[in-house]
């Protein structure tokens, strides 16, 4: 059974429209997260690594080359590949989900970068989390967020235009969601609800993380609402599997 399972997880899959290098980085990235390749230890020679994963060793140098220059591994002259100690930053999803406070004592400097708005006609999922009739007039603010310079989550927001019309020229100019509400008269909000799920990211998301093509992003699909249970914020997150892990936290 072991056997079968470690099979299965060097198995590539030619035809999933992932480049093969992209799927080779990936299975690096998945040995490392699993403890079999070791932080600071010398990667497998090319060699190995082809016949691991039934590919050439060209594949292989691609693969290697891509994460060398995302920062997982270190390429020494004469001496091998190393994998790099790297820890994730640790994201807690729980009843107050403030994206500053969350990487607090993780990160020196974090701030959220407002990359668009447009007001737009809410679809009925819109509808149905902010509790307003279907094509009634959303502001919706793409957003990155940053920590010490370096990209750790993009996100969708939609707010009902009515009650935060100018949302979007606070958050160009606090950089927080939370600093933004207090505008409105909203002093607390709550995490009502949080869905978790995983996904390759979109182009849009490639370029505003600066990953690579095949990189995983964890999603996160939430609702706030005040503490009296009234809607404010529906949104969707997604950030870098290679630099976040999530964490769901006690309730409050």
């Amino acid at each position: 059974m072991a056997g079968a399972m470690s099979g299965q997880a060097n198995s590539i899959e030619r035809r999933s429209g992932v480049s093969l290098w992209r799927q080779i980085a990936d299975k690096i990235l998945q040995a490392i997260a699993s403890g079999d390749f070791a932080e600071n230890a010398a990667l497998p020679p090319e060699m190995a690594l082809a016949e691991r994963y039934g590919v050439n060793r060209h594949t292989v140098r691609s693969a290697i080359a891509a994460l060398v220059q995302d920062g997982v591994l270190r390429a020494e002259q004469g001496r091998g590949t190393f994998v790099l100690s790297r820890k994730r930053l640790s994201y807690p999803i729980g009843a107050r989900t403030r994206f500053s406070t969350g990487l607090q004592g993780q990160t020196t400097e974090r701030h959220i970068a407002l990359l668009s708005s447009w007001t737009e006609p809410a679809t009925r999922r819109i509808a149905e989390a902010l509790g307003i009739a279907r094509g009634a007039a959303v502001i919706r603010l793409e957003t990155r967020g940053e920590a010490d310079g370096h990209p750790v989550s993009r996100a969708s927001a939609w707010f009902e235009a009515g009650r935060f019309a100018g949302i979007e020229d606070a958050m160009a100019e606090t950089g927080s969601i939370t600093a933004s509400l207090r505008r409105f008269g909203v002093d607390d909000y709550l995490r009502q609800s949080t869905v978790l799920s995983a996904r390759h990211a979109d182009a849009d998301d490639l370029a505003a993380l600066d990953l690579q093509p095949g990189a995983i992003v964890l999603v996160t699909v939430a609702i706030n609402v005040t503490p009296d249970g009234r809607p404010i914020q529906f949104s969707e997150s997604r950030f870098p599997a290679e630099r976040v892990e999530l964490k769901l936290s006690a309730s409050e």
